[in-house]
Parts: C-alpha cells; sequence; structure tokens
C-alpha cells in the first residue's frame, strides 16, 4: 500500500460536484482525480480552473478530465450526477429520472472493471444510493451515499452557536432520510461530555423548546439558502470530502453516511443516514446509538417512507 496512488472519479461537475473537486484538490485529500461530465467542455472547463491554483494548495493533485476507462484503477467513483426537480414535474419523476441516470454511469463504470467504492450524492441520495448497490452488485460496504452528513453538519453548527461551544465539542446526529422525515437525535447529542438535555435541564439559560427549533431549522434551512442563492454545495461538497478522506486514509471515522441497514436499527434491505464506521472497506459497520422511544417512532415513520418510495421504483428498472 506504500506506494499505491489513490485516484478519486467524479462523474457529475454541476455545483456540487465541482465544490467536491475544490475541496478535494484543495485538501490534497487524493493524488489523482479524474472529472467526468456529459458536458465535455464544463468538465475541461474546471479542470483548467482547478489547475490554475496548483501553485496554492498545500499537496499537489494530479487533476484530468477523462472518460469511463479512468475508473477501472480508481479507489472511489463518486456520482454527483443529476437532475433537480422542476415546477413542471412530480418528485417521483425526478426520482425516477435520477435512478436512470445513476443506473447508466454504474453500467459504464462497471464495465472498466472497477473494483472500489462508490459514494453517491445525487437526491434523493439514500434511495439512490440504495438502487446504485444493487445495480453494481458490489458489497453493501462499497456503495454508500452523503447520507444526513450534511444535516448533521448543520445541526451541530447550529447547537454551537446556541450553547456558545466549539461545534467540535458537541456530538450528535441527524439520521433517517436526508430530506423532511429526518429524525434529530436529541437524546443522545453531548456538550463536552454532557447530555444536552440535562444541561437544559439544569440551566435556566437554555430551553427544550429552542432545541427542538433548532430541529426544525435543520431540516428547512436548504430550503432558506435555496431561497436566498438558488442551490447549496459548499457544505455538501466539504461533507463528500470528508467521506473521501475517511476512506483514503482509512481513518475508522464515525460519520452518519447513507448506509445500508441490514438488521440495524430493526430494519431490512434499505439505505438510510445513520452513524458508520468509515475507512478503507468503505461503510465498515454501522453504529446503533440510543433512542428515546419517540426517536425510534419517528425513524421508523423515516424509514418505511424511504422503502415505499424505492420498492415501486426498482420493480420498474
Amino acid at each position: 500500500m506504500e506506494n499505491h496512488v489513490n485516484r478519486v472519479v467524479l462523474v457529475g461537475t454541476g455545483s456540487v460536484g465541482s465544490s467536491y473537486a475544490y475541496s478535494m484538490v484543495n485538501q490534497g485529500i487524493t493524488e489523482e482525480l479524474v472529472l467526468i461530465d456529459m458536458n465535455l467542455e464544463k468538465a475541461k472547463g474546471e479542470v483548467m480552473d482547478l489547475n490554475h491554483g496548483q501553485l496554492f494548495y498545500e499537496t499537489p493533485t494530479s487533476v484530468w478530465h477523462g472518460d469511463y476507462d479512468d475508473c477501472q484503477y480508481a479507489d472511489i467513483v463518486c456520482i454527483t450526477a443529476g437532475v433537480s426537480q422542476s415546477n413542471e414535474e412530480t418528485r417521483l419523476s425526478a426520482v425516477e429520472k435520477n435512478i436512470a441516470i445513476v443506473q447508466s454511469i454504474i453500467s459504464d463504470v462497471m464495465a472498466s472493471g472497477f473494483n472500489g467504492i462508490f459514494l453517491i450524492s445525487t437526491n434523493p441520495v439514500d434511495i439512490v444510493t440504495h438502487a446504485a448497490w444493487k445495480f453494481s452488485g458490489l458489497p453493501k460496504e462499497r456503495v454508500i451515499g452523503s447520507g444526513t452528513t450534511l444535516d448533521t453538519a448543520r445541526y451541530l453548527h447550529m447547537l454551537s452557536e446556541y450553547f456558545t461551544v466549539d461545534l467540535k465539542s458537541i456530538h450528535g446526529y441527524i439520521i433517517g432520510e436526508h430530506g423532511d422525515s429526518q429524525v434529530a437525535a436529541l437524546s443522545n447529542v453531548s456538550i463536552g461530555g454532557q447530555n444536552a438535555i440535562d444541561l437544559v435541564n439544569s440551566s435556566e439559560e437554555y430551553h427544550l423548546n429552542d432545541l427542538e427549533d433548532i430541529a426544525m431549522k435543520t431540516r428547512d434551512i436548504a430550503d432558506i439558502v435555496i431561497e436566498k442563492k438558488g442551490s447549496t454545495y459548499y457544505g455538501i461538497g466539504a461533507g463528500l470530502a470528508r467521506i473521501t478522506k475517511a476512506i483514503l486514509k482509512n481513518e475508522h471515522a464515525i460519520l452518519p453516511i447513507s448506509a445500508l441497514l441490514d438488521g440495524d436499527y430493526g430494519f431490512h434491505d434499505i439505505h438510510a443516514g445513520v452513524p458508520t464506521i468509515v475507512n478503507r472497506q468503505g461503510g465498515q459497520r454501522i453504529i446503533e446509538i440510543p433512542l428515546s422511544e419517540e426517536e425510534k417512532e419517528k425513524l421508523a415513520a423515516s424509514i418505511n417512507l424511504l422503502k415505499g418510495t424505492v420498492t415501486p421504483l426498482l420493480e420498474k428498472t
């Protein structure tokens, strides 16, 4: 492994993909980064722009635009390609389009002889990741999605502002769907090792209603950002880079990625955002955190929503 050169292939150079690529080269996470896009000129332009910053990156990254043959020796293929839901179509039709797009990409990648890890960001990420795993035929550890990584980062950021504590001293997760049914696992949040609910109950400064409001705002914040600037991409780009780093550096980091539930939390055959050990194997093992009865019910509702959506879609493919 000492002489191994890490290669990451990015499929999709839209706002999310290009933000991911910038985070990757700025942090020097991989030795090689290959950009693939149906719009070849867009991919070429992104490569040129990224390379023009090489002088300022701490660690140089070899960046080029390529094709699916470059996936043969890739460690990770990150898929951000997809369409956004328009005002003229239903959410379901957008889901069907993105599953079809990802199915085509998976087919082309696997034809190259790829034997690495798929990292999916195309929305709805839990459903698309589950479909990608089915299409790829790879072990469950090697097809993962961004899950609730971004939701968790948003949640911890807002909690850090509320408690006036550095966000790296706060631990907690958003779990379930990356979407409206997501669950803030408040009973598991800790501030410097102290349970957040206990902290609130022992203080006159903080209130449980405020924490519930923060969970609601976490769920809805993307809509606010989209209203102000059109779309969100820096946060998810950085989150994808974080997951990639955990894989390539074999960190055994616990991140709330979209992983296959195979009896975990009492559910089977569905991907959802849950704390998972991430290393060179991909999503090695799911961590089951303790939940309150109310949180268990909310998670069940979230998982059942995902299963109810993905099952009929996969029957069509």
